[in-house]
Order: structure tokens, then sequence, then C-alpha cells
């Protein structure tokens, strides 16, 4: 199987609601109509695809590093993300706050915002 439809299967087991947009790609001539295909092999196919660490601890750096970032969009996604691999809204506010020492709470009060609306609270 290559990198592409591991990816496939892992944004499938994850987010399946955005599965075909990221296979079908932008249309020709868009611009960045690389970036869906970029985000399936490399970020899906090869790094979540990868042995050493499980899909929940992936989730919690991804957090993270999201949240240390100041990535909004994507954090909005990881959030949902996470309940799918099995971390807790609980365990979801413990990264938030634990963010707060490390990426300052102006991040983390950031992350919280986005959580609540993510997470339907």
């Amino acid at each position: 199987m290559d990198d592409r439809d591991k990816g496939i299967n892992v944004v499938r087991e994850m987010i399946p609601a955005i599965t075909a947009d990221l296979e079908n790609g932008f249309p020709e001539g868009a611009f960045g109509r690389e970036l869906p295909e970029l985000a399936l092999v490399n970020v899906f196919g090869r790094l979540w695809s990868r042995d050493g660490l499980d899909r929940r601890s992936r989730s919690l750096v991804t957090l993270g590093i999201l949240i240390a970032l100041g990535s909004t969009d994507e954090l909005k996604i990881h959030f949902q993300i996470a309940l799918t691999n099995g971390i807790t809204r609980e365990e979801l506010e413990e990264v938030i706050y634990h963010a707060t020492g490390y990426a300052g709470f102006p991040a983390a009060n950031v992350a919280y915002k986005i959580a609540t609306e993510a997470l339907g609270q």
C-alpha cells in the first residue's frame, strides 16, 4: 500500500466527512490545488500511519503543537479527531490547561474557545 492509500484509510477512519474532498483535491487550475494531496500523502499517509505512537498519542502531540502555533483552523478538526482517537473531553481540557504553562495563556484561551465551538459546548 502506498502513502496515498494509507492516507485515505487514515482519513476515512478519523474524519470520514472530508475523505472525498481530500481524495478529489481542488479543481484543475485552482490556486494551491496540490495542498490536499500533500496533506493526504505526507501528513496522513506518512506521519499518522507510522509505528511508534498510537493515534491517541499523536492526537495529544498534535493538539499541543497546534495550540502553541495558534493554528485555529486545524485545531477545529483536531479536537474532533482527538475524540475519535479515544481522548476524553476531560483530557482535552487538561491539554488546554497544560498549554497555559508552555504556550501561554492567550494561546490556551484561543484553544478553549475553538474547542467549545468544535465540541458543541
